[in-house]
């Protein structure tokens, strides 16, 4: 099917997709949450980011696995509704939105956050609406325009950085803070194993982005061997740079407590360790992270709104839409673009509230689409591993079960709350469950 009958052109390889899946990431995220997650963990960020990394290398797997099978767009929407059931599917999707479509929220409100900081004259608001209409207009400009704008935003964020990183050595070495390099951040006797999960949970929203990728699989060239290979090397690369990042600045300040503010501790650290001029850079590589983040957002949110449009179990005439010079669904980057507006209205804590639980929503349906495909698949087990396509998927089921009971009152009520009235939706779609919902054949010719 060419892109005209309704599908996507394929023209992304695997370093594209690790671009993307980083720039989703954003890599500056280490920083934005290091001062609370020290505090919640007592000094051991780094563990909690060995957790989280181990559980999303064995989700990572069970994606790599699903994409091989079924390399549409629409993700883990796509793989449950293929594995358990169209209605299920909905349902999956429906609360995997709160994941795409308020991440780009999240990254104007940053941004306003930044700039106004930087720019108290300036109001925030236009800042926020600034930020927007920028994506906005480089995501329906094309794919490969969002591509090229994150490879170079990626490459300026890891470059600030490895200063931090070298001068938050210097300082060490230098005896202006810290007791020298130790195992400390790792563990210690009084380490607390329910503490690090509760932080494993706040540090999950830096691992989106190899989520995100698999929405893309309708635009990647050789998607089955190019998005596994993509999904697994940005999961290893974004855990490394995150625990070798985070273990030396806990070094640095293994105790929190004497920082001013904990939640905004990085400006505070970047003066600390480079004075003003590298406070000044660093603020730069932030609002880089934001624009990256939600251009890359704003890209995957589009896709699967896209899928489920094209399904019809959203409006086919708008969601389904492809804009014939451009090929992107312009509708829903316009649809993602105003609802990232709301930053407007809402706070930090309320939107990542939502993101949350949309994410473990999607991640934990995507293990469960591997072993029901083992088990659905009798006639082909003897080609599958038991251990590969059970017993793995099911030990990173068991981490996102730990890590959504550590989730915080407020996620697990605003997400059922959204899965409540897209419970309701789909009793109208489906004329109350005697109907199935509508589903696009997808045949693809090469």
């Amino acid at each position: 099917m060419n892109a005209s009958q309704g599908s996507l052109k394929r023209s992304l390889g695997v370093t594209s997709i690790v671009f993307l899946g980083l720039a989703y990431m954003s890599p500056f995220a280490v920083f934005d949450t290091f001062g609370v997650v020290s505090d919640v963990t007592n000094g051991h960020v780094p563990a909690s980011y060995i957790l989280i990394t181990i559980a999303i290398l064995f989700t990572a797997l069970s994606y790599g696995k699903m994409v091989k099978i079924y390399p549409d767009a629409g993700s883990a929407y796509t793989y449950t509704k293929r594995t358990m059931g169209a209605e299920l599917g909905f349902l999956v999707g429906w609360s995997a939105l709160l994941d795409y479509i308020f991440l780009p929220m999240i990254n104007a409100l940053l941004a306003g956050i930044y700039l106004s900081a930087s720019f108290p004259s300036v109001p925030a608001w236009l800042w926020i609406v600034g930020l927007v209409v920028l994506i906005t207009v480089m995501n329906i400009a094309g794919i490969k325009v969002a591509v090229s704008a994150n490879t170079l935003f990626v490459l300026l964020q890891l470059l600030v950085a490895i200063i931090f990183v070298i001068l938050t050595i210097r300082s060490i070495y230098s005896g202006n803070g810290g007791t020298g390099l130790s195992s400390f951040p790792f563990y210690s006797k009084d380490i607390s194993m329910s503490l690090l999960f509760s932080g494993a949970s706040i540090l999950a929203l830096a691992f989106l982005g190899f989520d995100a990728v698999t929405t893309l699989a309708e635009e990647t060239v050789e998607p089955e061997k190019n998005i596994p290979k993509g999904i697994f090397l940005i999961a290893v690369i974004g855990g490394i740079f995150f625990i070798l990042v985070t273990y030396f600045i806990q070094v640095l300040y293994p105790d929190v407590s004497v920082l001013t503010n904990i939640e905004g501790a990085s400006p505070e650290i970047a003066h600390h360790i480079g004075g003003i001029l590298f406070q000044s850079v660093f603020t730069s590589g932030a609002l880089i992270s934001v624009l990256a983040s939600g251009l890359a957002a704003q890209t995957s949110a589009s896709r699967l709104l896209f899928a489920m449009g094209r399904d019809g179990v959203l409006p086919k005439k708008v969601f389904g839409y492809l804009h014939p010079k451009w090929q992107t669904p312009i509708f829903n980057i316009v649809f993602i673009g105003v609802v990232a507006l709301s930053a407007l209205l809402l706070d930090l804590v309320t939107a990542t509230s939502l993101i949350n639980f949309g994410a473990f929503t999607a991640f934990s349906f995507v293990n469960l689409s591997v072993i029901i495909y083992y088990f659905k698949n009798r006639q082909i087990e003897k080609t599958l591993s038991f251990l590969s396509y059970v017993v793995l998927p099911v030990i990173g089921l068991a981490f996102l079960i730990y890590l959504w009971v550590s989730l915080d009152l407020l996620a697990i009520t605003f997400g059922l709350s959204w899965f409540g009235v897209g419970f309701v939706y789909l009793l109208f779609l489906t004329k109350g469950f005697h109907v199935k919902p509508p589903e696009y054949e997808f045949v693809e010719s090469h």
